[in-house]
């Protein structure tokens, strides 16, 4: 990874301007991405802990977080959740653990990537370009989205524009962007089996590699924030073999 890294320096692209904010405990790591990132036309904050992570979250606005999953003290899972209880902030996730579990975890702990140690630079800078993308563009559909445009299902209502979804009793549901991206994939295509593949694409909430299990672990996420239906059905349901579907008649306003 490090020799990687210090080819792709050479490299420049103008694209970007996103200030991200990369929290490592390796210093050399820490440097070298930094100095790719900025050499693609990135703003680039980098630190080594949780206490610099906060104080560089409140001090400035940060656009994506890549953190390390094994940082000495307080760990990237918790500092995940951490930053996830109080925003919906992209978050790629570092790990040099190449168990499939460990990549899971940190998906359910509100990741909206992660790529294991080595990695390639190129597939760094594309996750990153991919999750800045995403975040652009539904910033952009919101801008131009008619006021008041919602979708109601089984007493929820997702409002597109503000991005927010309520319970039938009106309180506020947190969606991580992931969550947001892959239950709009679900509404906008009710009632219809979707593979994992379809869903990727239609959520573009990552990019796939072989065997992945990032829908599943969204599927499962929404699972829990939806709950049931007032006949107490599931509201996505799995078949077998195939993939998901989202068994509520969908209504838009």
């Amino acid at each position: 990874m490090v020799s990687d890294l210090r080819s792709e320096v050479a490299w420049r692209d103008l694209e970007g301007g996103a200030h991200i904010l990369i929290v490592d405990d390796d210093p050399e790591i820490l440097d070298l991405v930094s100095r790719f990132l900025r050499k693609h036309g990135y703003r680039v904050t980098g630190v080594r802990n949780g206490i610099e992570m906060r104080e560089s979250l409140a001090a400035a606005a940060i656009d994506l977080v890549i953190l390390d999953l094994m940082l000495p003290g307080e760990g990237g899972l918790s500092l995940c959740r951490e930053v996830r209880s109080r925003s919906s902030l992209p978050i790629i996730m570092l790990t040099a653990m190449g168990e499939e579990a460990d990549r899971i975890v940190g998906l359910e702990m509100g990741a909206d990537d992660y790529l294991p140690k080595p990695f390639n630079s190129r597939e760094l800078l594309a996750r990153v370009r991919a999750v800045l993308r995403r975040t652009a563009a539904d910033a952009g559909n919101a801008e131009t989205a008619k006021s008041g445009k919602t979708v109601t299902f089984e007493g929820w209502r997702l409002d597109l524009v503000r991005r927010e979804l309520s319970s039938p009793e009106g309180a506020a549901t947190d969606l991580t962007a992931g969550e947001y991206d892959m239950l709009l994939a679900f509404v906008e295509h009710p009632q219809r089996v979707l593979s994992r593949d379809q869903l990727l694409d239609l959520a573009r909430s990552r990019i796939a590699l072989p065997f992945d299990r990032s829908v599943d672990v969204q599927v499962s996420r929404l699972r829990r924030k939806l709950e049931r239906g007032r006949d107490g059905s599931a509201l996505i349901k799995t078949v077998r073999g195939v993939g998901y579907i989202f068994t509520p008649a969908v209504e838009r306003h």
